[in-house]
């Protein structure tokens, strides 16, 4: 029973000891050092709901930066076909880079809030879970095998 109350004691105390994560410039910082993406991405695990908002706000990243190259590149290759070649300039593929760059907008748009949105919940839990005195209860119990007491936190 000691062994199992110390090693609670222990695990309780590094929770309570978690530092917060800072988000400043679109970087991680924790204790004032810079973490990278994948580290945040770990620390947020033991969250669902905020690492469910960071990877969706990293998939909006990646579909988002996708667009933008994809459109770029039509755009791009277009200008250069339309210049060297006798084909009418304004083609297809013009049309189709235009669509993709502007639909990578507001896709975009969402990605710094849903990340901020995530950090914050991180961090509103790591104050929820801590080791206060308002989570400890201590109450005694009574079922068909005996008396106890039932400690929660």
């Amino acid at each position: 029973m000691k062994k199992i109350f110390t090693l609670i004691c222990l695990l309780l105390s590094i929770v309570a000891f978690s530092q917060e994560i800072e988000k400043v410039k679109g970087r991680f910082f924790l204790e004032g050092k810079q973490i990278s993406s994948r580290e945040t991405r770990e620390l947020l695990a033991s969250n669902a709901v905020a690492s469910a908002l960071f990877k969706s706000s990293k998939n909006k990243e990646a579909i988002g930066g996708f667009l933008i190259g994809f459109g770029g590149a039509l755009v791009v290759v277009d200008i250069v076909v339309g210049l060297v070649s006798d084909v009418q300039y304004p083609s297809g593929a013009t049309y189709i880079g235009i669509a993709s760059l502007a639909t990578s907008i507001p896709i975009l748009s969402g990605k710094t809030k849903k990340m901020q949105k995530a950090i914050d919940t991180y961090n509103n839990g790591l104050k929820t879970s801590g080791f206060n005195e308002n989570n400890i209860e201590l109450n005694v119990v009574a079922n068909q095998y005996g008396y106890g007491l039932q400690f929660r936190f």
